[in-house]
């Protein structure tokens, strides 16, 4: 079975089902064998869903968390909150709701002494995806606290287990001596940096992969927030000295819109990028494909009033016709944006990424670098890196679906920030990554490619996929290609900002013989760096730190394994993928276990620092 095989079984049965049928159906029962049989009845291993029997050790809770965000969202569409909950409660053994849910700070163990939280923005942090305005994931040294010398007797200070999480995805935020994360069970933590004990827990509509973004803001009774998104396309303020909700909205109603990188604060404003995963539902045969387009919404930061929203399609999509079974199809569609937005506040400009697009022939603005005024939101320029990339998942030569795009894309989504780095004589250079495997210098004034160097060879699980880090001289990053085996998967380049050529190339290194999912050392996660070394980890479980020098390895830890955690939930490591490491005041933290793909499920947050 490949490792879209379960995901396209959980998306493509029985899809669409009309609300009214459904509730015809309803019962518990019924649910769960038109939805979720179908990979949690006598799974197959390669597949990695738990059994039945494994979901009735469960909550309820936890059930629902998993049909109403994650991947497992797509099989549950259609179903309202009350059908989900008849789902997830006969899943459980038929367990009824409303005990506390282990993943709420109220049932944990190792609560915080109450302390004020004070001006988290004073002191040394990493907030949000990149740690700047200009997402360069490059961390000064007074701020690390370490150094290429120090690395290396790094050692576990403490892990937190995500309870009942199968996607350790968030990456964390550190500002204020507290952590502020995300987890795939809706909830999200403030956590001690030092100790791991837990402030408070707030619980979102659906679950939270963006890394979170601290800001002052005025409002009665705040001065601090921190401001996310959801799977279920939801963001939100939250007091980061209590937890209490200051404000959310939905950010767009489309049934699979989500948001998935983090949203970016200055001046006053929250801009919020906007995701789906209508590519996974699309090439089902009974699905209307496509209608979704991705955008940036600027919030005011206080009250939550929308001040401009620009979507990276400029038409909305329109029918376009009829299959031979009826399926009403639409475009154009696509251009999801995937990642954190870089803010220029020297040009008022901000710039963003597009994935590829759904619909063929695909729009000139996927697969894109854009810049966008940063008062209005008006387009600037537009630079498409590849052109015509119409992809969606489970369509190919063997997919007979007339909802698949009539020539099917390489799927080289841009789903990394922008890089703006200023080097020496005042020229400025936007660093961006891709799938197609290609690392890219862009003029950010006009848009003109300035570089190219290829990384990998790309692929849809390959090239770049979630970033680099960025010093004053070179760009660095990691290659996933995690679809071309064990030999091809992984490895790490350093990058000349001037010149876009090759300093050094560390070749990807494998931790075991086979080439099943566990031991692809595909490094699709994000690169992090501090003056002298990048860390990097990859999808075996492995986080390593390099040396900026010449690329060796300083230092490494294996996290595919459990661990005992500081809150007392049952807790393993697994693929590192997505989100990577945040270092503040000689510590470093980050997630491990992002199980989609075939990858390794986990639920845990690791913290080191020096022994």
């Amino acid at each position: 079975m490949s490792k879209f095989a379960c995901i396209l079984s959980l998306v493509l049965v029985n899809l669409p089902i009309s609300a009214a049928h459904a509730r015809a159906q309803e019962s518990g029962p019924s649910l769960f064998e038109q939805r979720c049989a179908s990979c949690h009845v006598n799974p197959a291993p390669a597949t990695r869903a738990p059994a039945a029997e494994q979901l009735r050790a469960m909550t309820p809770e936890a059930i629902f968390a998993a049909i109403s965000t994650g991947s497992m969202a797509s099989m549950a569409a259609g179903l309202d909150d009350a059908q989900r909950k008849l789902v997830a409660s006969h899943a459980a053994g038929g367990k009824a709701f409303g005990n506390v849910s282990p993943g709420d700070a109220a049932a944990m163990p190792n609560r915080c002494a109450a302390r004020p939280l004070g001006d988290p923005m004073s002191g040394a942090g990493w907030n949000g995806w990149g740690v700047d305005l200009s997402n360069t994931r490059f961390q000064s040294a007074k701020a690390a606290g370490l150094s290429a010398d120090s690395v290396p007797k790094l050692k576990l200070k403490w892990a937190f287990g995500y309870a009942n999480g199968r996607q350790a995805w968030g990456q964390p935020t550190v500002m204020g001596g507290r952590i502020f994360v995300g987890s795939d069970n809706g909830y999200v933590y403030a956590l001690d940096a030092a100790t791991g004990c837990v402030y408070w827990s707030f619980q979102a509509k659906g679950g939270v992969r963006s890394a979170i973004t601290v800001a002052p803001v005025k409002t009665p009774n705040t001065s601090f927030a921190i401001f996310f998104g959801d799977v279920r396309a939801n963001v939100y303020a939250v007091n980061a000295d209590s937890g209490a909700l200051i404000w959310t909205a939905n950010v767009d109603a489309h049934q699979v819109a989500r948001i998935t990188g983090a949203s970016a604060f200055h001046d006053g404003r929250l801009y919020v990028p906007v995701s789906s995963v209508e590519e996974a539902v699309g090439g089902n045969a009974k699905y209307p494909c496509c209608t979704f387009r991705g955008s940036l919404i600027a919030y005011d930061a206080n009250t939550g009033a929308k001040q401009w929203q620009t979507y990276t399609i400029s038409e909305a999509a329109v029918p376009l016709g009829k299959t031979s079974i009826g399926t009403q199809l639409f475009g154009p569609a696509g251009a999801a944006v995937w990642a954190a937005p870089t803010i220029d506040p020297e040009r008022r400009r901000i710039y963003i990424s597009t994935s590829n697009g759904y619909t063929y022939p695909a729009p000139n603005t996927t697969n894109s670098v854009m810049a966008l005024d940063l008062a209005t939101g008006k387009r600037i320029w537009n630079r498409q890196l590849t052109p015509n990339d119409a992809f969606l998942i489970g369509c190919g030569p063997k997919s007979t679906s007339e909802t698949c795009p009539q020539e099917v894309g390489p799927d080289f989504a841009v789903g990394t920030s922008p890089i703006l780095k200023t080097l020496s004589g005042g020229r400025r250079v936007l660093a961006v990554g891709q799938k197609s495997g290609l690392a890219w210098g862009i003029n950010p004034d006009d848009g003109t490619v300035l570089w190219q160097h290829r990384v990998g060879q790309g692929s849809p699980l390959g090239g770049i996929e979630w970033g680099g880090a960025a010093d004053d001289r070179r760009v660095y990053y990691p290659n996933a290609d995690g679809l071309l085996g064990i030999k091809a998967a992984g490895g790490l380049a350093a990058i000349d900002l001037a010149t876009g050529e090759r300093v050094w190339w560390a070749p990807p290194i494998a931790t075991c013989p086979d080439n099943t999912s566990k031991c692809i050392p595909s490094q699709s996660a994000a690169a992090s760096a501090i003056p002298g070394v990048v860390f990097s980890g990859a999808t075996d479980g492995m986080m390593r730190a390099y040396s900026t020098a010449d690329g060796k390895v300083l230092w490494e830890f294996a996290t595919n394994r459990e661990f005992e955690t500081v809150n007392g939930v049952k807790a393993r490591g697994g693929s590192i993928n997505a989100g990577g490491a945040t270092i503040v005041n000689g510590m470093m933290f980050f997630s491990s276990g992002y199980g989609a793909f075939g990858q390794i499920a986990g639920n845990v947050l690791l913290a080191f620092a020096i022994e």
